[in-house]
């Protein structure tokens, strides 16, 4: 095994080269609008994404089959993805469908593909969405582009080789806050009206993967890196400066919306993670609800520290174990989804 490596791109890193363009390219215009941070920001994510992804390509098993821009919604280039799958498949797997992170001003589908890759490697259909990006695009447009995107799966579920009775939700950063709130949609119709949306009519998901993710905006509130990283990307999402006071934007901290008819959940953060703490409180949330709740958190002695995002570097012992205990959950909760059903009839 290589030694391990930090590449995912920490918060307070991104402010760090946000800050020295604004000492040089002057602070008023930044001030005003949160394009040219958001742009920034969007830049620093692709090529840490690109990066990423090239280093997991080693793990990729050989022979999967990609079919790669599958559009969504007819028209929109951007409404999106990529499937993928092990060789030889005819009949519909576990599917597991993956929102991918970019702190919803960047990040792509295609910068987490060898990830996706190396799940199919393991026996599943994965999906890889794109959705629109801030601050092109506002809150809660991506959680509506997730309901469609799920529509068009069920819809065409046998030629895409999708299982709808053994379906996964799954995120990272920014994409497990969109994917806890489309649950949030789908589980309870009056918090679907007050966010604007149709209530989705969900397939019966066997569970929803939840890495490093944030669910509480008031973490914006504050000084720091962390807080001053997160006002930007927050301004440009929700398309008000005042997001704090935004009662719509409110709906945004599922923390406090989740309920119990969630199904079960797995989630994980690393140690050195800055929205760590965001998954340690929403796994307490669960256990409080009574919602089954799988969790992956290390110790503050493990080697290397895990970064945010560490799932995604599968040549570290956290990264190799959150995709151990990743698969490991999804094939539980797959055999108990069939056999369910095999009642049912």
């Amino acid at each position: 095994m290589r030694a391990a490596r930090s590449r995912s791109l920490h918060a307070p890193a991104v402010v760090l080269v946000i800050l020295a363009v604004l000492v040089a390219g002057g602070f008023a215009f930044y001030q005003f609008s949160p394009w040219p941070s958001a742009m920034l920001l969007r830049s620093a994510f692709d090529k840490d994404g690109q990066r990423t992804n090239a280093d997991i390509l080693p793990r990729v098993p050989t022979g999967v089959v990609a079919q790669l821009d599958i559009q969504y919604l007819p028209g929109d280039r951007v409404a999106s993805f990529d499937l993928y799958h092990p060789p030889g498949t005819t009949t519909p797997l576990t599917t597991i469908v993956w929102v991918h992170g970019g702190a919803f001003v960047g990040g792509d589908k295609s910068y987490i593909s060898n990830y996706l890759r190396t799940l199919a490697g393991s026996g599943y259909t994965v999906v890889g969405i794109n959705y629109s990006l801030a601050p092109g695009a506002h809150y809660p447009r991506p959680v509506v582009q997730l309901g469609q995107a799920l529509a068009f799966l069920m819809q065409n579920a046998d030629s895409l080789r999708v299982d709808p009775a053994r379906l996964f939700l799954a995120g990272d950063s920014a994409g497990a806050q969109i994917v806890s709130q489309y649950m949030c949609a789908a589980t309870d119709a009056g918090y679907a009206r007050q966010l604007g949306v149709e209530p989705p009519v969900p397939p019966s998901f066997g569970g929803l993967i939840l890495c490093c993710g944030i669910y509480d905006a008031r973490a914006a509130r504050g000084r720091g890196d962390l807080a001053g990283f997160l006002k930007t990307v927050l301004w440009a999402y929700a398309g008000t400066r005042d997001f704090a006071n935004d009662e719509h934007f409110a709906l945004f901290s599922t923390i406090h919306y989740v309920t119990s008819a969630f199904p079960p959940v797995f989630i994980t953060g690393g140690t050195v993670d800055p929205l760590a703490p965001q998954s340690h409180a929403l796994a307490d949330r669960f256990a409080g609800l009574g919602v089954e709740v799988d969790t992956l958190f290390f110790g503050p002695d493990h080697q290397p520290p895990p970064p945010h995002e560490y799932q995604f570097d599968l040549f570290t012992m956290a990264g190799l174990e959150a995709f151990s205990r990743i698969t490991a959950f999804i094939d539980s909760h797959a055999t108990r989804k069939a056999a369910g059903a095999r009642r049912g009839r």
